[in-house]
Parts: structure tokens; C-alpha cells; sequence
């Protein structure tokens, strides 16, 4: 992927505030302060395209993004600060929830965990909506560079058999390095690339056709 053009486009809450049109969708989730910012930052060349924060829990919007007028990059908002409001909390779920079950044009999501971290429940939480609405979940590790070989490894298979993964699953990303910037890319791009295809079924799809009886004759 060449990120020639990155626009702030909206934000919002609900389905009335979503951008119209049908261009396809990849969103970023994660635990607050997992460094879901720095990682957009690095994919799409900009310092500042996504605000970092030293303060947990400040992002509350969805936000959207258009890149190269292809495809809408999307930030939702992080999860799992304890010191988040009450209130912010309660419409977290539902807003959640709400874009990752109508969104129609919401082609996958990237979900952040950190390779310090146990993933939480909101982790497990998210990853479970993901299978249950048939979104094609794309895992990235991040923070890679403040821990040893030796700490990754064991820490991964800590995400691995909390989360229910396997070692392909996961995706290495360093915001200091741009390590796994490229390979990050490239399974967006496979998404993409699928979401494009018509359903089996539907005009334009590469369904076999049942062979005739003539063709089956010598």
C-alpha cells in the first residue's frame, strides 16, 4: 500500500453521523493507551494525523478518515481505562456494538493488543463480535521494542492461549522501529481485497457452473 493522500472526513456516534457512501472500511480497536495512535500515525506516513495522548481514555468518538479516496480509515475509541467515566462507559457498548453490527461497508478490523499486557475481557470481548458479525479480525501486536526476544515469546504465547490464536495470527508492530509497518499493510490489503469480491451467488461472482450433459459426452 501507497498512502499518497490521509483526510480527516467526520466524527461521531451513531449511524446518523457516519460518512455516506460505500467505500470500504478498516477500523482500529484497542485497550486505551495500547498505542492504537501511533500505529495509524506510522501506517499512513503522518506525525499527527491521530492525536497521542499520555491521558488514557480520551478518544471517545469514532473517527474517520479517507485515505488515497479509496478506502475510510477508522478510529474507535479505546477501552478498558479505569478511570473513564461511568456514564462514558455505559455508551461505550452500545456504540460499539452498533457500528460493528450495521456498518455494512466496515470491511475489517484491526485490533491492537499490547506484548506487555494480558489481554482484558474487552479484548476477548471485542475479538467475539468480530467472529460473530464475520469480520475479519487482523491481530497487531505493538510496543515490540521495550520487550527481549526472550519477553516476546513468552508473552505471546500469553496472548495467544488467552485470546484463542495461533502464532500466524499475530502481527509484530513497533511505533520506534516501523517494524511489521509493511506486513501490517499487506493484510489490509488482503481484506480489501476480498471485501471488493460480489458475494458467491451474485452478478459478477466466480461461481462453477454445472457442466452440461453434452459436455460430458466423448
Amino acid at each position: 500500500m501507497i498512502v499518497k493522500t490521509t483526510e480527516f472526513i467526520k466524527s461521531g456516534t451513531k449511524p446518523a453521523h457516519y460518512p455516506e457512501g460505500d467505500l470500504p472500511e478498516i477500523a482500529f480497536a484497542g485497550r486505551s493507551n495500547v498505542g492504537k495512535s501511533s500505529l495509524i500515525n506510522v501506517l499512513v506516513n503522518r506525525k499527527n494525523l491521530v492525536r497521542t495522548s499520555s491521558t488514557p481514555g480520551r478518544t471517545q468518538l469514532i473517527n474517520f478518515f479517507q485515505v488515497n479516496q479509496d478506502f475510510m480509515l477508522v478510529d474507535l475509541p479505546g477501552y478498558g481505562y479505569a478511570k473513564v467515566p461511568l456514564d462514558v462507559k455505559r455508551n461505550w457498548r452500545p456504540m460499539m456494538e452498533t457500528y460493528l453490527s450495521t456498518r455494512k461497508n466496515l470491511a475489517g478490523v484491526v485490533l491492537i493488543l499490547d506484548i506487555r499486557r494480558v489481554p482484558v475481557d474487552e479484548d476477548l470481548q471485542m475479538l467475539e463480535w468480530l467472529r460473530a458479525f464475520s469480520i475479519p479480525p487482523i491481530i497487531v501486536v505493538t510496543k515490540c521494542d521495550k520487550v527481549s526476544k526472550n519477553e516476546r515469546a513468552k508473552q505471546s504465547a500469553i496472548i495467544m492461549q488467552r485470546m484463542g490464536l495461533v502464532k500466524e495470527d499475530l502481527n509484530y508492530f513497533s511505533a520506534l522501529s516501523k517494524e511489521g509497518k509493511e506486513g501490517i499493510w499487506k493484510r489490509i490489503d488482503m481484506v480489501l481485497a476480498q471485501a471488493a469480491l460480489p458475494p458467491v451467488g451474485e452478478p459478477g461472482a466466480d461461481a462453477q457452473e454445472e457442466p452440461s450433459a453434452d459436455s460430458t459426452k466423448p
